[in-house]
Formats: structure tokens, sequence, C-alpha cells
């Protein structure tokens, strides 16, 4: 495979964005240029004992609207996020995943950390209840690059397959990565 001149342009033909301040690429946008805050009071748990109450909390998210209940059930809340802002941006996109060769198809996601919800939720039925409670698909559940493995298997993508996480420049770093195998 040959490689792209570094000034050589790549377009991005699709987005798609599950945020506080939008649910898809559109209304994160229209946030944006509104200055629309994604920031307020946390009321996904209990934050008496946290000193700071407050952060950017995604609220009204369905998963199932974008995948099968079933499989959102299995999968932890990033994959969820994943998975509807990377189908939004398919369908952005218009590919035709049958006319396309599968080899030549990647998929690199960015996630800061992966399922911190499953290991919380795991670490106290172990601490109640025993080990025997941990579900088995714990590790599977909560890695940073089932959100990358699970968008491969849905779209039937065998080229490049990468999960970044390199803390506050994993978007900025997951772009620049896929913008490199591209070329």
């Amino acid at each position: 495979m040959s490689e792209l001149p570094d000034n050589q342009r790549v377009v991005v033909t699709g987005l798609g964005a599950v945020t506080p301040i939008g649910l898809d690429a559109d209304s994160f946008f229209n946030g944006l240029i509104s200055g629309k805050s994604g920031i307020s009071r946390v009321d996904a748990f209990d934050t008496e004992k946290f000193t700071c109450k407050i952060g950017g909390q995604i609220r009204g998210f369905d998963p199932a609207a974008a995948m099968d209940p079933k499989e959102a059930r299995r999968n932890d809340r990033f994959v969820q996020f994943a998975f509807a802002a990377a189908k939004e941006a398919v369908t952005q996109s218009g590919l035709d995943f049958a006319t396309e060769d599968p080899e030549r198809i990647g998929v690199f996601v960015g996630s800061g950390i992966g399922g911190m919800d499953t290991i919380e939720k795991n670490a106290q039925k172990l601490l109640e209840s025993g080990p025997r409670k941990v579900s088995p698909f714990l590790i599977p559940a909560l890695i940073s690059n089932m959100a990358s493995g699970v968008l491969a298997i849905e779209y039937g993508a065998m080229g490049p397959n990468f999960s970044i996480v390199s803390a506050c420049a994993t978007g900025a770093h997951a772009i620049g990565e896929a913008l490199k195998t591209i070329r």
C-alpha cells in the first residue's frame, strides 16, 4: 500500500456526536455556536460525598435508538455512545459497505478510559456479594477497545482497528492516527 504525501488532503465525509450539548452532530454544532453549556449539576449518581457536584452529563440518550437493545445491555455506556456517534457518521458518509473492500475499512475510536460504569457496578457486587456475582463479561465490557471492536463487527471492517487512549489528547490523537493510516 503506497503512502500519500504529508500534504495530501484527507476528507471527513460523515460526522457523529453524543455530547452533553447534543445527541447528534447537528444539535452539538448548534449548541456550540449558540454558546450552550453542557455543564450542570450531576444527577446520574449521588454526589453528596463529592466536593464537585457539577459535570458534563449526557441526558436523554437511548442506546436502543442506535443499536439492538440486547447488544446495548451487553455493552458499557461508552460503547453505546461510540456506536451511536459512529452510526450517525456512517449514515452521513453514504458509504456502502457492500461495495467496499472490508480490509480497507478501519476503525479508530478514542476513549479516555473505557467502561467505568461497568467497573464500578461489578466492584460493588464483588464487595457486597462476593466474586460469583461479578459478571463473566466484566473484562470484555470495560476494555477501551471494545468500542472499536463492536463497530468493526457491526460494519464488517477488517482493516486497522485501534482504541486510542491518551488522556485529554485522546480525540485529537485518534483523528491524527486515522489520518496517518489513511495516508
